[in-house]
């Protein structure tokens, strides 16, 4: 039996890496192919039934190459979606265009916003260019000033519950949402070479992420929570800092980008932590109704008994299927509110231009914040 070099093993493992990678941009651009021929025809980009058929002989085969299905299945939902991505953009984007898409978001480089835009735009033909702003506020005005063509901004988290800031700009400005991200959240502690945990005096983070992380932060009754605009500004102002008594909740990724360390990972409330973020625009885009799409509404009701059951019932009388209700207080009017709504759906479908006249006479005022794909990432199993 010959005995082969690590280095020779080596360099096999990387001979083929080459084949899968090449395997992979021969599957996207076959992905590409498909939804050229789907184009002409009635065929939805998302095929249920066929993803589960897939996923199912692809674990299968993997098991009697003596994989373990689960990583087989983990795998390939990464593939799918990285395919429906694709479709997405190609039915969004049909034409070529070679002028850079500058895309905004609040923090820097390592933020949670910053990690959502390049996944979001991360398949797209046309050059991205990503710029930071300190707030939600400047990077809405950046869309609304014309220097930036998207914008990405969090909404709402599976654990901590919704962004209350973003709504209510939402409704001042007259801005389009036109696409939609999930990121599984990964909170880490991080802190100096040299710090500890039992060390630290004062958690630097943003109020969402000190809120998702309430639990862990609660045995830490030696360190203060101190509030910061973003997550990655807070492992920046640690680095600045210089002391092992200070740390930050952010992502492993951004205490790379800073030089720190981490201290304790997976320290959320709640194992599965998803931020939803919004796409935003200073226009509508059309959404192809190939894609699987979704509404999002805001409308103020009479300040009457019913009022708002009324306005449920318009859209559960066209068989609309609500994913997300939220109210918030309606500027300078005490005691009054405005009602933010996602609805599944296509704008231009006879069941929702119902819906949308219903409301039209049943409420004060009704405007719809965008129709956009749905985000083809599934939640983890």
């Amino acid at each position: 039996m010959t005995t082969r070099s690590l280095a020779d093993l080596r360099q096999s493992l990387d001979d083929l890496d080459k084949v899968i990678l090449n395997a992979l941009g021969e599957r996207a651009r076959l992905a590409r192919d498909i939804i050229q021929v789907k184009a002409g025809g009635d065929n939805p980009v998302r095929d249920d039934e066929r993803e589960a058929a897939l996923l199912q002989h692809r674990s299968s085969y993997g098991e009697r190459l003596g994989l373990d299905p689960a990583f087989v299945r983990r795998v390939y939902r990464e593939i799918l979606e990285d395919s429906v991505r694709r479709q997405q953009d190609w039915l969004h984007q049909p034409e070529s265009d070679d002028r850079p898409l500058v895309v905004g978001f609040q923090g820097t480089e390592g933020a949670y916003g910053h990690q959502a835009a390049r996944q979001h735009f991360g398949v797209t033909r046309r050059s991205v260019l990503f710029k930071a702003y300190r707030s939600f506020r400047e990077t809405l005005e950046a869309v609304q000033e014309g220097h930036v063509q998207r914008a990405v901004l969090p909404i709402e988290n599976s654990t901590a519950g919704s962004v209350y800031e973003v709504y209510d700009l939402l409704f001042r400005m007259n801005l389009s949402i036109v696409g939609e991200e999930i990121v599984e959240i990964q909170h880490c502690l991080l802190g100096l070479p040299g710090a500890t945990v039992d060390g630290l005096r004062r958690i630097h983070s943003h109020p969402q992420a000190l809120a998702q992380c309430s639990e862990f932060l609660a045995e830490l009754k030696q360190a203060e929570p101190e509030a910061a605009a973003n997550t990655a500004l807070a492992a920046a102002r640690v680095a600045e800092l210089a002391d092992v008594h200070q740390g930050a909740i952010a992502s492993e990724d951004a205490g790379e980008r800073f030089g720190l360390m981490v201290l304790r990972r997976d320290i959320a409330n709640q194992a599965v932590n998803l931020t939803r973020f919004v796409v935003v625009s200073a226009t509508p885009l059309e959404c192809d109704p190939l894609v699987e799409a979704k509404v999002s509404l805001v409308f103020g009701t009479r300040h009457e008994r019913g009022a708002l059951v009324r306005c449920l019932n318009v859209l559960a009388n066209e068989a609309l299927n609500l994913t997300k209700l939220e109210s918030r207080p309606r500027p300078g009017m005490a005691w009054e509110y405005v009602f933010y709504v996602d609805v599944e759906g296509h704008l231009a479908e006879p069941r929702m231009q119902a819906a949308l006249a219903g409301l039209a006479s049943t409420t004060q005022s009704v405007r719809v914040l965008g129709c956009y794909p749905v985000c083809p990432r599934k939640p983890p199993l």
